[in-house]
């Protein structure tokens, strides 16, 4: 296990309004951004620090590159974290290989976050999640046939994020939290509001709307190629994505 130098953030403030914005892109700890589609560790240290508690018990049903995983070690609280990508699993698992101060239990499994049977009923203090944007970053190419990265259609993805709420409801205990981070995207120049569309899914679940944050995207991938092609063929760039915040009464 490695020793780190810097395992926490310079001269962070912790946000307190509906607008985040992270230009650079935290590089305490095992952070990196190589992981394509990776959420900025500021946001998830905000989310823990404002809607979670040391040695709570938190979820994170798409762990991705681990960054969840990561500040849930640094914060002192416990953790699951699954993901349906054995990739990701893996990738977490090395993120965690640092030593820090607390000794907070955390479990990387492999698992579809439509399916939480390996927990009971009302058992998460807070849950966190960050999944794909329909198929906008395909995470396994079609090599795992459940991977939500895979479809296309929104509808079709709405449904299945509705399984993932339904599920995600049923762990949380009454009066806590889930957040999600999920973006928008466009078909033939037209602007789809995924991000609404998958909120309604988390309200149909039972889930209440705490809070609505946008987040400013910086330095997304291709942005020159595509500032020329939104210029040629009239169409503004999505740099926003919305953080639902949710509550379980």
């Amino acid at each position: 296990m490695s020793k780190i130098k810097k395992l926490h953030p310079e001269n962070f403030e912790q946000e307190c309004t509906t607008v985040w914005s992270f230009p650079r892109r935290g590089n305490w700890a095992t952070h990196n951004s190589k992981y394509r589609g990776n959420w900025a560790p500021e946001v998830v240290r905000n989310l823990l620090l404002r809607y979670s508690n040391e040695r709570d018990c938190i979820l994170d049903p798409m762990i991705g590159g681990g960054t969840t995983a990561v500040e849930c070690k640094l914060l002192n609280r416990h953790l699951l974290a699954l993901d349906i990508n054995p990739h990701a699993i893996e990738l977490t698992k090395k993120a965690l290989d640092f030593e820090c101060e607390f000794n907070s239990k955390i479990r990387v499994e492999l698992n579809d976050a439509r399916d939480l049977s390996l927990l009971k009923d009302e058992t998460i203090d807070f849950i966190l999640n960050h999944p794909p944007y329909v198929d906008i970053i395909k995470y396994s190419e079609k090599q795992i046939e459940e991977d939500l990265s895979n479809i296309h259609d929104l509808e079709k993805f709405c449904e299945e994020m509705q399984k993932v709420a339904n599920e995600l409801y049923r762990v949380l205990k009454k009066d806590k939290y889930c957040a999600i981070l999920i973006g928008d995207t466009r078909r033939n120049k037209m602007y789809q509001p995924l991000a609404f569309m998958v909120m309604q899914r988390f309200l149909k679940a039972g889930f209440e709307l705490k809070e609505d944050i946008i987040k400013h995207q910086h330095n997304c991938k291709a942005t020159g190629f595509w500032v020329k092609k939104s210029k040629e063929a009239n169409f503004l760039l999505i740099m926003h994505e919305h953080l639902f915040v949710f509550k379980k009464s």
